[in-house]
């Protein structure tokens, strides 16, 4: 083992960009169970190439605040401006005015650097299928690199003007800080979003290049280390805890860049061959076009992409990178005047932040959509949620009348089902009192509950398992569980759809739905009212709209007021239904 001088451009950190970035891209095409480490590789590249750049310089008094934020707005933002210019463009095309209005929301905080903090507040969960369809989700780690970058020279500077050496030790501690958040018991979405968190990913890499003082060592793990990240990135290792397999990969990454890759043939082929390099060098435009090519796709052009898709589409993310690469990345970062490319990155970020304000402002309503009952001229922002969100103004005991007394125990679906029940017939009948429910928020924990309870004629509880129901400790005898539902993951493929038979539009159900049906109705029996039943085919589809063609759900899981309406009239009509025990004088049958 020794140290060799590493002074010239290093092919294999392209390479390994290539297996990143491919890992990532991959993943998303859901062949991939550990590819979205990928990013983590990015992250440990970024902070070992800037440490030792900036380190350097400090270290020759060579080094300009004003320079290096040149050098990084010049390299990252003209490809992100342009992603989010198409993607406004797409969008006003192409979108609902939900998704639209996120949409909106994503490309402010990508252009403020600060897509993750949006997930922490809105998604929260990586995971969530809706993810799929957001065309800038993974600007995320963007924003974390981003954020780096504005506090990391100005570290360096001010420990540099009390003492140069202190820069290894101080960096040395924030990075045991940083690990010791990671491994801390916060919730899962601030660890995977938010910088202090991924802090030590970035900085570990830096600190080994510190202390090698830019030399990299000549070693015989190098295929080793090599072939493990591969390994990792490719295959489901599940007895390993997810925290500890990206450190393990933080620390592989580490590994190899540190590590000379031309140790032996292999080692050398499979960093530094001629594609992956290539692929390495253009792994930036790559990383950007796959998610608004495959959101997109999926948003109006495929219900379902197989491994024929999904090799057009990569196919095309290629094409486009190359063009990206060398008409935008290239021309930015080497060949246009500073001023020049100041100019345009202005007046860009004004014409896509402004435009999507108005977008946001507006709920993402750019023209009337009658299949959701919008109208342009008398839109406001919410429009879906309030109708849903309504249904807490009911959150109040019951009053003395000889109205039937119904109790809604729940989440957001639960207040669907008072909105059907108040879409209903038996509106002039009942009473409804609601009280809200789901795990962050226990309804047993409700003051009332009991005496609500108690006072009800019927109880109604949005999906609950029998262990879960138990704990409210309540008269079972007088309480249904209102059944699960679900129209497919988005609307968009819908409503881009052209043919005659738009209205009478089937979905499949997301995967797993009727799975989780199935379990409450064995549990529940004849207390489950089956919502899916009402409304599934032989070919195991639902519809989308009702047969007013108005969109069932504006999200695939909530009711709009056309589908509050419709399911109402389907429990009005479906014999065994409970409440078509009473009369319209409110007397039993």
């Amino acid at each position: 083992m020794k140290l060799i001088e590493n002074n010239n451009y290093r092919k294999d950190i392209a390479g390994l960009r290539a297996y990143a970035v491919l890992a990532v891209v991959i993943f998303h095409f859901g062949y991939l169970p550990n590819g979205f480490l990928g990013v983590d590789v990015f992250f440990v590249i970024s902070g070992y190439l800037i440490t030792g750049i900036i380190y350097r310089k400090i270290s020759k008094n060579q080094f300009s605040i004003k320079d290096f934020y040149i050098r990084r707005i010049k390299r990252i933002i003209p490809l992100v401006s342009f992603i989010c210019l198409i993607s406004l463009i797409l969008g006003v095309k192409y979108m609902l005015p939900d998704d639209l209005e996120n949409l909106a929301q994503s490309i402010v905080a990508t252009n403020f650097f600060n897509n993750n903090t949006l997930q922490v507040i809105t998604t929260k969960n990586y995971w969530d299928v809706v993810n799929e369809l957001k065309p800038l989700m993974h600007t995320w780690s963007l924003a974390i690199e981003e954020q780096y970058y504005l506090f990391y020279p100005f570290l360096f500077v001010l420990i540099a003007k009390i003492r140069l050496k202190l820069i290894l030790p101080i960096l040395i501690v924030l990075t045991l800080l940083s690990i010791g958040l990671f491994f801390s018991p916060f919730q899962d979405y601030y660890k995977f979003y938010l910088l202090p968190f991924r802090f030590f990913e970035l900085s570990i890499g830096g600190i080994a290049t510190i202390i090698l003082n830019g030399k990299i060592v000549k070693h015989r793990f190098s295929t080793v280390l090599i072939i493990a990240l591969i390994v990792i990135l490719c295959f489901d290792l599940h007895f390993i805890n997810n925290d500890l397999l990206l450190f393990i990969t933080v620390m592989i990454t580490s590994g190899i860049l540190i590590s000379v890759s031309t140790v032996n043939k292999l080692s050398s082929y499979l960093l530094e061959n001629k594609l992956v390099v290539f692929i390495g060098k253009i792994s930036f435009s790559i990383y950007m076009w796959h998610q608004i090519i495959l959101a997109f796709g999926r948003y109006f052009l495929f219900n379902e992409i197989g491994f024929i898709g999904y090799s057009v589409i990569m196919l095309i993310t290629i094409l486009l990178s190359i063009g990206t690469f060398y008409l935008i990345e290239q021309p930015f970062r080497h060949k246009f005047k500073t001023k020049n490319v100041f100019v345009i990155l202005i007046l860009t970020f004004l014409t896509t932040t402004s435009l999507s304000l108005y977008i946001y402002n507006n709920a993402g309503v750019l023209k009337d959509i009658p299949e959701l009952g919008i109208n342009k001229a008398s839109t406001h922002k919410g429009i879906h949620s309030k109708y849903n969100d309504d249904i807490y103004k009911l959150d109040k005991s019951f009053t003395k009348t000889e109205k039937l007394k119904i109790l809604v125990i729940g989440n957001s679906f639960a207040r669907d089902w008072c909105n059907v029940l108040l879409e209903s017939k038996f509106k002039e009948s009942i009473e409804i009192s609601y009280i809200y429910g789901a795990y962050s928020h226990p309804a047993y924990l409700h003051p009332d509950l009991k005496k609500r309870a108690r006072e009800a004629d019927y109880i109604f509880l949005s999906p609950l398992s029998k262990e879960e129901f138990r704990k409210l400790d309540i008269d079972e005898s007088k309480t249904w569980c209102t059944g699960i539902k679900n129209f497919g993951i988005n609307n968009g493929i819908y409503y881009n759809y052209t043919g005659e038979d738009y209205c009478l539009q089937r979905t499949s159900l997301k995967d797993g739905s009727l799975k989780i049906n199935d379990i409450l109705k064995k549990e529940w029996g004849e207390k489950y009212i089956d919502l899916i039943d009402l409304v599934i085919d032989k070919e195991h589809t639902v519809s989308v709209f009702t047969p007013n063609c108005k969109f069932i759900s504006q999200d695939t899981r909530h009711f709009t007021k056309y589908g509050a309406e419709y399911f109402a009239y389907l429990i009005e009509n479906t014999p065994g239904f409970v409440l078509n025990k009473i009369d319209n004088k409110n007397n039993f049958r």
